[in-house]
């Protein structure tokens, strides 16, 4: 997999108000759902990829970059396909294709690495654990209690809750008051520009989590960026905010544990 743009290693000071934002200690995690719990995002791509190519066309991540970590409805995959072809098609069965292929993708996924050990260990560590993600209510809870983690978070915000989605912070600040925590008490961890953005615009401190295809994208606005969460235990991540906030390093590798 590619590296995530700009990823030399690199040190940032007080990148888009870190100090200001992160004097608080750290009582809580809010974590993204799609591509950061499960790689849901993926199969997605995928799917329309192999509905693109049964019609001798294709599909490009720069394109379909702007729905990832908001909602699908932000890019028109059957207006995008027919202008290729110069011709329309049958919206419900191109509809039909790409979800069958995307049922059948996701079931062969599992949690992705670190996940459920930050769960146990922000349980452990009593810190409260939230959820805020663009997809509906049913699609999260339903994964969460097939994976077995449903019962680890105090809060859901999803689609359903708010009327705007990421990268508006409406998802974060609704989690946030669920969780009664101010911003400068949190980590949000996520995958995607849109994500980070909304995790930002709510004053929290962001580390970006590249899945196979968010890590072909700019997460430059993150504070921190790791290549897994199973490479970076909790409560290293919490003393490196907790204590030095303005020193995120920003690298396509694993991060250092000083």
């Amino acid at each position: 997999m590619p590296a995530p743009k700009g990823s030399r290693a690199r040190t940032i000071m007080a990148r888009s108000g870190s100090i200001e934002r992160a004097c608080g200690v750290i009582r809580g995690l809010i974590f993204d759902f799609d591509g950061l719990i499960l790689d849901t995002e993926v199969p997605e791509f995928q799917a329309w990829c192999d509905v693109y190519q049964q019609h001798g066309a294709g599909l490009e991540l720069s394109a379909w970059a702007v729905c990832i970590g908001t909602t699908s409805s932000a890019f028109d995959a059957h207006a995008h396909l027919e202008a290729q072809l110069g011709r329309s098609l049958d919206r419900d069965v191109l509809r039909g294709a790409q979800r069958s292929r995307w049922a059948e993708l996701i079931a062969a996924q599992v949690t992705l690495p670190g996940v459920e050990a930050y769960l146990v260990a922000a349980r452990q560590l009593g810190l409260k654990v939230g959820l805020a993600s663009s997809s509906t209510r049913d699609w999260v809870a339903g994964h969460l209690a097939r994976l077995g983690l449903l019962s680890y978070f105090d809060c859901l915000k999803c689609r359903d809750d708010v009327g705007r989605t990421k990268p508006d912070p409406l998802l974060y600040t609704a989690a946030l008051a669920a969780l009664d925590l101010r911003p400068d008490e949190a980590i949000a961890l996520e995958d995607s520009p849109n994500g980070i953005l909304a995790a930002k615009r709510a004053g929290l401190y962001v580390v970006a989590v590249p899945n196979a295809l968010t890590g072909r994208l700019d997460l430059q606005q993150a504070d921190l960026i790791v290549p897994s969460l199973g490479d970076l235990p909790l409560e290293t991540l919490i003393a490196r905010v907790n204590v030095e906030p303005e020193t995120a390093s920003v690298a396509g590798r694993t991060p250092s544990a000083s």
